[in-house]
């Protein structure tokens, strides 16, 4: 059931970069640069477009939660959760040179379902 929520979230949420990246296609990269700082990887592409990166790394802290049971004298401590764990999203989007000596935004990568 839990896993279910989850899904369901996540196929609501889906579309939100998606629909962002898909603004910038026809602009000039500078709207995207201006928006989110300059990109952390630039990488030309053999068919001419370049491939414009964009990192995003957050991480999430699970709280620990330590339950006592016991018994006159004797007590249990058991401690449940905690630990970090990370995940970093790339959000890519193409552009071709244009006349300007800048790079027209002509697509993007799709993200992956859990950076949506």
């Amino acid at each position: 059931m839990k896993h279910a929520l989850y899904l369901t979230a996540a196929l609501m949420l889906s579309g939100c970069a998606s629909e962002i990246m898909s603004g910038y296609v026809g602009k000039d990269v500078t709207d995207a640069v201006l928006d989110y700082g300059p990109p952390a990887n630039v990488v030309k592409l053999p068919d001419g477009r370049t491939a414009f990166q964009w990192s995003r790394t957050s991480s999430y802290t699970a709280p620990t939660t330590t339950n006592f049971t016991g018994f006159g004298n004797y007590v249990t401590a058991t401690t449940y959760g905690g630990g970090t764990s990370y995940s970093e999203c790339l959000y890519t989007l193409f552009g071709k040179p244009n006349p300007q000596g800048s790079y027209t935004i002509t697509g993007f990568r799709q993200p992956t379902l859990m950076c949506e």
